[in-house]
Order: structure tokens, then C-alpha cells, then sequence
């Protein structure tokens, strides 16, 4: 049971960033932000990313700031959740 939540666990995480990582790619190309794979991919990242941007835009340093630092922040935040999973999994079971 232990071994199978944590490969759920990664494989979600693991299609979260890869997500992500798309997104940045197709912000890069503006066409395809606006085809069907870049609105489903939209639709899946924002949930994750709004907040993220809310938080940078609300903080002093993160103003109106020209970069989109959003999807490395919550990278890194969603690394640190992933970790807090596996490890009350472990802890659990």
C-alpha cells in the first residue's frame, strides 16, 4: 500500500511539472497558446500558478516585476509538498 501511494504521489507531481514546464514553452509561442493544447494546459497549471502570481504581485519585491517567476516558485513549493506527502506516507504506514 505504502509503495503504491508513493507513486501516485510522484507520477502526479511529476505530471504537474511537466505541465508546467509546457506552459513556459508555449508562452514562448504565442500561437499556441491559444490552441486547444494551450487552453487545456492553462486550464490544468493556473489553479496552481494564480495564487503563486497573486502572492508575488501583493509582495513589495515582486511588483511589477516584467518576468513571470511564478511557475519556478511554485516548483519549488510544490517540490516541498511532494515531500511532506511521501514522507507522512512513510510515517503512516
Amino acid at each position: 500500500m505504502q509503495s503504491l501511494l508513493l507513486n501516485s504521489i510522484e507520477i502526479f507531481f511529476k505530471l504537474i511539472y511537466f505541465l508546467i514546464f509546457i506552459r513556459i514553452i508555449l508562452s514562448w509561442l504565442p500561437g499556441l497558446n491559444q490552441s486547444s493544447l494551450g487552453v487545456f494546459i492553462y486550464n490544468i497549471t493556473e489553479p496552481i500558478l494564480g495564487p503563486v502570481r497573486h502572492m508575488i504581485d501583493k509582495s513589495p519585491i515582486g511588483g511589477g516585476m516584467m518576468l513571470d517567476f511564478s511557475p519556478i516558485i511554485a516548483l519549488f513549493l510544490m517540490n516541498i509538498v511532494s515531500m511532506v506527502l511521501k514522507s507522512i506516507v512513510t510515517m503512516i504506514f
